[in-house]
């Protein structure tokens, strides 16, 4: 979606018209044009049809509209977070709910996709798993990104998927623990001091040393770049890390757990 806006861009220049001119020739309010080429709204196969016209481009939009996937894997502010993950230097990962995406296992990942509302359509579905798996590789470099987590408690007993599914993610856990580039850290469930109630985030640092940072919420996904909004951030991040148990009692709840099941 984010590179067909960057094409109607492109052709517009190109064309020598401004998004008012084309909004007007297209009958549209200039914030939908502007929308659509900063890849906030999908281009719609008979606007891209009358922009190939206006625009003299050939049929190109119109193809590449139909040539999108079922859906849009990603909204605009996640493809530009998973853009700088793929750079960045340093991760600060909190998660409260579920396994971070990073640590999940494939079939672990399935469960957690399987239960969202709306369901995805199995292509989708697929999709959106082999991306999420695909962007592991950052665990595999020879010259990986340093990687901190922090887990809320609750997110390991999590009763999600079988059995099976939930020993198999634990062992992965426990695995990651032992490379050079990974701090895990679970905040307990008996810690009387909690920073991250308001929800979960991700810090980057950018190989220019920009200080970034990302959220979620049942509402949508957040690009942060103010400083004053990421210093906030950071702020709990550090505070999450005083919290949760150190790394090596992290790593012997994660035997215990393992014991247990």
């Amino acid at each position: 979606m984010r590179m067909l806006g960057r094409q109607l861009a492109a052709a517009r220049r190109a064309a020598g018209m401004s998004q008012p001119e084309l909004s007007a020739e297209l009958n549209l309010n200039e914030e939908t044009i502007a929308s659509i080429e900063q890849g906030r709204r999908p281009l719609k196969l008979d606007i891209a049809e009358r922009c190939d016209e206006l625009l003299g481009t050939k049929g190109m939009l119109a193809a590449g509209v139909s040539n999108l996937p079922e859906v849009d894997q990603f909204p605009l502010w996640a493809e530009e977070y998973m853009d700088q993950e793929k750079v960045a230097i340093t991760l600060s990962w909190y998660d409260n709910a579920v396994i971070p995406g990073l640590l999940q296992t494939e079939a672990y990942a399935r469960a957690v996709l399987q239960n969202r509302v709306p369901a995805y359509e199995a292509e989708a579905l697929e999709t959106t798993l082999r991306l999420r798996l695909d962007r592991q590789e950052i665990l595999k470099r020879t010259y990986p990104p340093t990687l901190s987590f922090v887990v809320w408690e609750p997110a390991l007993h999590l009763r999600i998927g079988t059995e099976e599914i939930r020993r198999e993610q634990m062992r992965f856990l426990r695995e990651v623990t032992e490379l050079p580039c990974v701090s895990l850290q679970v905040l307990p469930l008996s810690s009387p001091e909690h920073a991250g109630v308001d929800g979960p985030f991700t810090l980057l640092e950018s190989p220019d040393h920009q200080h970034l940072a990302y959220t979620e919420s049942q509402r949508g996904s957040q690009w942060v770049s103010d400083a004053e909004e990421v210093s906030r951030l950071a702020r709990k991040y550090a505070m999450l890390r005083t919290q949760a148990l150190t790394t090596q009692d992290s790593v012997g709840l994660l035997d215990r757990l393992l014991g247990e099941q």
